[in-house]
């Protein structure tokens, strides 16, 4: 998510952190020292460079900005669809979903058409599955009831944010 917010411009690390907790609070739970150490391991896997900033009486900021190579994983990450996983579709989907809207909105519903095909067939492996346990295997049976009955809540939650991304009334104003 770091390097969707650096596509954008770039910035400094207190104000990506900022940015991360304002935009995606509720979904990401990352403290400031997480925040830039995800970003030295961007640095040192060269999808970011710093820029040193000197300052009068205050201490050099470094000026964060994507690279080349950063710029292409990005848009790898942005274009594939998330593992099927309630958890990962919680997080990383919805991130997914804020920086499609944000730089290829057009990309949405096909984002989420290609996440409900990604989810069925998730669910028909555990499908299968769960019809090669045996009888006595009572809690691994409800395990994956759970989990099949979340993932089949999921398609219907991508159903409605479909039909919100399409409505009438979802406008540029509402999302921007």
């Amino acid at each position: 998510m770091l390097l969707g917010f650096l596509y954008q411009h770039p910035g400094y690390g207190y104000e990506l952190h900022r940015r991360l907790l304002d935009e995606f609070g509720y979904i990401w739970h990352v403290s400031q020292s997480q925040t830039y150490n995800i970003l030295k391991r961007l640095d040192a896997q060269g999808y970011i460079q710093a820029t040193a900033i000197p300052q009068e009486k205050l201490p050099t900021r470094q000026l964060l900005q994507l690279t080349e190579s950063g710029l292409k994983r990005f848009n790898a990450w942005l274009n594939t669809p998330t593992q099927c996983s309630v958890h990962a579709i919680r997080v990383e989907f919805i991130t997914r979903l804020y920086f499609l809207q944000k730089y290829q909105p057009i990309q949405m519903q096909e984002a989420i058409r290609v996440q409900v095909s990604e989810v069925k067939k998730g669910l028909q492996r555990l499908d299968e599955t769960q019809g090669n346990l045996t009888e006595d295997q009572v809690f691994n049976h409800l395990a994956l009831e759970m989990r099949i009955s979340l993932l089949r809540s999921i398609i219907i939650w991508l159903n409605e944010c479909s039909e919100k991304f399409t409505s009438d009334e979802f406008t540029q104003d509402e999302i921007g």
